[in-house]
């Protein structure tokens, strides 16, 4: 894989643009999004604070919407670490195509029930970390329970698990799948979102 200087990201687009892509989402799918802006700064980098981005070398992000955690992310990935992004709307998957340039980031146009064939489509070993910002409690059950499942499979033996949500209602659903679940709460986001850092 070819390696690139971190501070080579491409840089962010308009924010304005960003904002009304997602917020036009937002109201076409406000089940699937649950908020109408970005994730906040303080959110993000809560939520990244457990990775070890010099041990990190295979990172899957489910939903990344416009890339605000996928920038992020970007900025400080190794440079022999790959990014798998997995989203399932179509104007933000060409959205990220077209906004980002890193040949250490891969999107994927599906579904986060996909991931262990993705990796395998990619020739990437397991992951070290899952990011997750899904709406898990609007999902059906047994979709939510799949994504679940197929993550922790997914994992490295070491790995981690680290969603951001704005309902506690799959709090139970991940102290079932994961051996341990620390959690967390975020105000300064629009919505205050609860946050769970799930080790295998």
């Amino acid at each position: 894989m070819a390696v690139q200087d971190r501070s080579s990201v491409a840089a962010s687009p308009d924010r304005r643009s960003q904002l009304s892509l997602f917020a036009r989402n937002f109201f076409k799918h406000p089940r699937m999004l649950g908020s109408i802006i970005p994730s906040s700064s303080f959110l993000v980098r809560r939520l990244l604070e457990p990775v070890d981005w010099e041990r990190a070398r295979v990172i899957v992000e489910y939903g990344p919407g416009v890339g605000t955690i996928t920038r992020s992310i970007l900025e400080r990935l190794h440079p022999e670490a790959t990014l798998l992004v997995i989203e399932t709307n179509e104007e933000f998957v060409d959205y990220l195509s077209r906004s980002l340039s890193d040949p250490r980031l891969k999107i994927v146009a599906g579904s986060a029930e996909t991931i262990k064939s993705e990796l395998q489509h990619f020739q990437l070993p397991a992951a070290d970390y899952v990011v997750a910002g899904l709406p898990f409690s609007t999902m059906p059950a047994m979709v939510c329970e799949s994504i679940l499942k197929g993550s922790h499979e997914a994992l490295a033996p070491h790995g981690e698990m680290l969603v951001y949500q704005f309902s506690p209602k799959v709090s139970s659903s991940l102290r079932q799948t994961f051996r341990h679940v620390e959690s967390a709460f975020e105000p300064i986001n629009v919505p205050p979102a609860r946050l769970y850092f799930c080790h295998k």
